[in-house]
């Protein structure tokens, strides 16, 4: 046989067995076989002799959870929270930055609220009409003492409160749990 030294390489790569691929989580264990060398050349073969064997791991597979199905705004569970006076945002806010760093928009469902962390789903309710909106938390305040929420103009019209300014509302707070 002449002498090649990719032939010398690949016998000697053939021979020797790296753990690339192993259990996933640590509870699991990989199944490891003894397998007979694999021939990816003339030379391989030469070299490779009926004692020679190659350890292979195979890796674990574990399932995922199964993914949500996307729930509607009728299916979404939310926990009574709080109620109070609710005001809303005027125009001169539009186009500053709220706390959380979004643009405020008055044209979008977003609230303030002093506790909430940002993000946070609130449904807000009319009682006095019946009307809700669900709007996320993007600012702090209101600066008010008497209010528990600032809506902008947009979930405020939802609701039905613009024309008064402000108004009694219940707030529900999205669950984690569904």
């Amino acid at each position: 046989m002449p002498y090649s030294p990719f032939g010398m390489f690949t016998a000697l790569a053939s021979a020797l067995t790296l753990p690339l691929a192993g259990p996933v989580h640590a509870d699991a264990a990989a199944t490891v076989e003894t397998v007979a060398p694999l021939a990816a050349s003339a030379s391989v073969v030469a070299a490779a002799t009926p004692s020679e064997t190659l350890l292979v791991s195979r890796p674990v597979v574990q399932a995922l959870p199964a993914p949500r199905p996307e729930m509607g705004e009728d299916e979404q569970q939310f926990e009574p929270f709080d109620s109070g006076l609710a005001s809303f945002y005027g125009n001169q806010f539009a186009g500053r930055r709220t706390a959380s760093g979004a643009i405020f928009d008055p044209e979008g469902l977003t609230a303030a609220h002093r506790t909430l962390p940002f993000g946070t789903q609130v449904q807000v309710t009319n009682p006095s009409n019946g009307e809700s909106v669900i709007v996320t938390i993007t600012d702090r305040g209101p600066f008010h003492s008497n209010r528990v929420i600032d809506l902008s103009k947009a979930a405020a019209r939802e609701i039905g409160i613009v024309g008064r300014g402000s108004g009694t509302v219940k707030l529900a707070v999205l669950s984690n749990e569904h």
